[in-house]
């Protein structure tokens, strides 16, 4: 079935919050077979995700991302993908240049719901930061689910 990666930066804030969203409410769609994974432009080390985002993904959600490790983002994770959204323009351009075979799958999670914009970091930010950035995921995701749902479908039926 469809497989969505998500695309951060060092892979322990963002990315993992929402890839745990998006395996939810995929789940509430009865989307059980569909894989929703993530890695990051500049992972370098298999690190856990930050603790501010393990708390908050719990506190918010309910939703465990303890055993998350960040990984680098590689070219058999595009291949595999059929929907990549990244969390800055930055990543997207990235990726769209260096895996230019798969660019036309790279999209910014933003795009899900209007106009691109980046998704800020809240990396070393206060609880409240990361709060924030999650229930901004949170809303782009239950916004634009129908808009991924769709997009990755069509992908993988190219496939």
């Amino acid at each position: 079935m469809a497989h969505i990666l998500f695309i951060c930066t060092a892979n322990i804030c963002r990315s993992p919050v929402a890839e745990a969203l998006l395996k939810d409410r995929l789940n509430k769609r009865g989307l059980l077979d569909w894989t929703v994974s993530s890695a990051g432009t500049w992972a370098q080390q298999k690190r856990a995700a930050s603790q501010n985002s393990v708390i908050v993904a719990q506190n918010l959600y309910g939703l465990d991302i303890s055993e998350h490790a960040a990984r680098m983002v590689e070219l058999s994770h595009l291949a595999n993908a059929d929907l990549v959204l990244c969390m800055e323009t930055g990543h997207a351009e990235a990726l769209r240049f260096e895996f230019h075979e798969y660019a036309d799958k790279v999209f910014l999670l933003s795009q899900m719901v209007g106009p691109a914009f980046s998704i800020e970091d809240p990396y070393g930010g206060p609880l409240k930061a990361y709060e924030s950035m999650a229930r901004e995921l949170e809303d782009i995701i239950d916004r634009g689910l129908d808009k991924i749902i769709e997009l990755a479908s069509a992908n993988e039926a190219q496939r």
